[in-house]
């Protein structure tokens, strides 16, 4: 069963910048409340226990905003029946208790992040979800997690774009399965409209086998001097390793610029 999902936050937030100049990008409010949110609430319905985030010493505001206990107690103090007060502190004493913190403070990249939580990952797979892919209207991570449990396998999120786009995604090379899942038989880091073996998108949920840590382990630094998950899988995927590709339900947001940041606030404020 899967119970674990590992979060990567420690990246800078530049895309985002004046923002992200003070305050993590994980903690911009999207209608309301942050981005990081709606990220553990995926979690929560799928039936997930405990949630690593992975970040940065420069971010350890993200801490504090699970660990600000005396805030909380100090305003219940003078104000004992706001119940929107009550209602916040409890969901944040919830989180809590599910959430467990590692620390990466050099940007070696998503595939270092991982790494770092090997020692706290118990089961043969865990999740894993970036946070500047919000998924509304449907769960993703159930979804994917329900798959899982009928393939015995990896799976990762993908969804269809348009093919003068190939070029900011990662792209599968596949095999069709049904109209929804496929068998992946390579990732493509952003090629070029003419080389790319399709326009079947990696999205940000994956599901992955604890041995990708073993991979991870001996990976040599790519592209920028990073460690990138998808050059893991892909040496996976070279050891015959079953990986299967799904085009999930739901909306997809990207968080990560800020036109994308503002249109989300404008979808989720219409549900």
């Amino acid at each position: 069963m899967i119970k674990q999902a590992i979060i990567p936050l420690a990246g800078q937030g530049t895309r985002l910048l004046p923002l992200t100049s003070v305050l993590p990008k994980e903690l911009l409010p999207i209608n309301g409340k942050p981005g990081l949110e709606y990220i553990i609430e995926e979690c929560i319905k799928a039936d997930i226990k405990e949630i690593i985030f992975v970040i940065s010493r420069k971010k350890q505001m993200i801490k504090e905003y699970f660990y600000h206990d005396n805030f909380y107690k100090k305003l219940l103090r003078k104000k004992k029946k706001d119940k929107r007060l009550k209602l916040e502190y409890s969901k944040i004493k919830k989180y809590k208790k599910m959430i467990k913190f590692v620390y990466q403070n050099s940007p070696k990249g998503t595939g270092d992040a991982v790494l770092k939580c090997k020692n706290l990952i118990k089961s043969k797979y865990f999740l894993m979800l970036m946070p500047d892919d919000l998924i509304i209207k449907k769960n993703c991570s159930s979804s994917l997690i329900k798959l899982h449990k009928k393939y015995n396998s990896s799976i990762i999120a993908s969804k269809i774009v348009n093919r003068k786009t190939v070029s900011r995604w990662g792209i599968f090379n596949l095999k069709k399965i049904n109209k929804k899942n496929f068998i992946i038989k390579d990732v493509i880091e952003k090629p070029s409209m003419k080389l790319a073996p399709s326009n079947y998108a990696v999205i940000g949920r994956y599901i992955l086998p604890r041995t990708i840590f073993d991979v991870l382990k001996k990976q040599k630094p790519g592209q920028n001097g990073e460690i990138h998950i998808t050059d893991a899988i892909r040496l996976l995927l070279n050891k015959n390793n079953k990986f299967i590709g799904h085009i999930f339900a739901g909306k997809y947001l990207d968080c990560g610029t800020m036109k994308g940041y503002i249109n989300s606030t404008i979808e989720i404020s219409k549900l």
